[in-house]
């Protein structure tokens, strides 16, 4: 058996479709499709069974997709090797980062690890921190830039803490709220005790983000049981402009809050540490997972980057 054979069965057992598969493949469908015949008769088994809705695996065909996987894998983790011991004149790097993030750090990390390394390739996938999970579990990216969990952590994916960001409260200058928090020392800004938040109107973002997640962790420490979700959105920018004209309550991250801040004029509240209400900035990997000179060269960017901005 072939690296090719393994792609081709591989490939064909995810598309269920030999045409679909010769596409992805490059390659005619006349010709994959001879190849195939030709491996089941060398193995002298069916690799799948062939039906008007399409091909799917036979028992043998499922140890043969196993074993192809593997084998592909390791292959392709050979070959993050040679790109090591060529000194990086050659390679590729796969990350995904949350929209921000990347708005936040990849243009000077990028700017400087092309300026060091210029013939490594960079993948970035953006999108949400769930979504960005799934693809790192997938084996389709190296390693992600996002924030940590607040409570259950994946248990086969590492997060390596890079920065803290303390949580505030956004409400509009005039809620009657604002008069009920206290300058305590060592926060940026008032403290609300956000128990108060009980039966409160709320500004939420989607479940499926980590901001959502958060938000929902603070207030579950707090013992606050119901509050009003006036207004589920996506846009965290969105969220607090319409908590500084008075629409309801939002939480974000502190350094996401000066995004805004100068637009809407909002009442910004701290919050006590004893709920912590913060996230964390992390690198996360799959646990034993290699990661090549290139990827741990990309990280270290990053960490210089975020060092020099919290010194400025």
């Amino acid at each position: 058996m072939t690296t090719r054979e393994l792609l081709y069965v591989k490939t064909i057992a995810e598309e269920k479709s030999i045409s679909k598969a010769a596409k992805r493949l490059y390659i005619a469908q006349p010709s994959l499709s001879q190849s195939l015949q030709k491996l089941e008769e060398q193995l002298g088994v069916a690799l799948f069974h062939r039906a008007s809705s399409g091909l799917t695996l036979t028992y043998a065909g499922e140890r043969y997709y196993h074993m192809a996987s593997q084998v592909l894998k390791i292959y392709e983790n050979f070959e993050i090797e040679i790109s090591d011991i060529n000194n990086l004149k050659t390679g590729k790097i796969r990350l995904g980062i949350t929209n921000h993030l990347g708005a936040l750090t990849l243009p000077q990390t990028l700017k400087q690890f092309h300026d060091l390394y210029p013939f490594v390739e960079v993948e970035v996938w953006e999108d949400n921190t769930m979504a960005l999970e799934r693809q790192l579990l997938s084996g389709a990216l190296d390693f992600l830039v996002i924030h940590a969990p607040k409570e259950v952590e994946h248990p086969t994916i590492e997060y390596d803490i890079l920065q803290r960001d303390p949580f505030v409260i956004i409400m509009s200058q005039d809620n009657p709220l604002v008069c009920q928090a206290e300058k305590k020392e060592g926060y940026p800004y008032p403290v609300l005790e956000v128990r108060l938040l009980e039966n409160q109107p709320m500004i939420m973002l989607s479940r499926k983000q980590r901001i959502r997640q958060v938000t929902d962790a603070i207030l579950k420490c707090a013992g606050v049981t119901h509050v009003q979700t006036f207004i589920t959105l996506k846009n965290y920018t969105t969220a607090q402009l319409l908590a500084g004209q008075g629409l309801g309550i939002t939480m974000v991250p502190l350094q996401y809050s000066r995004l805004t801040v100068r637009q809407s004029s909002p009442a910004l509240l701290s919050i006590h540490e004893k709920y912590a209400a913060y996230w964390d900035m992390c690198i996360a990997t799959l646990r034993g997972s290699f990661l090549s000179k290139a990827d741990q060269l990309f990280i270290r960017c990053i960490r210089e980057f975020l060092q020099t901005d919290n010194e400025l």
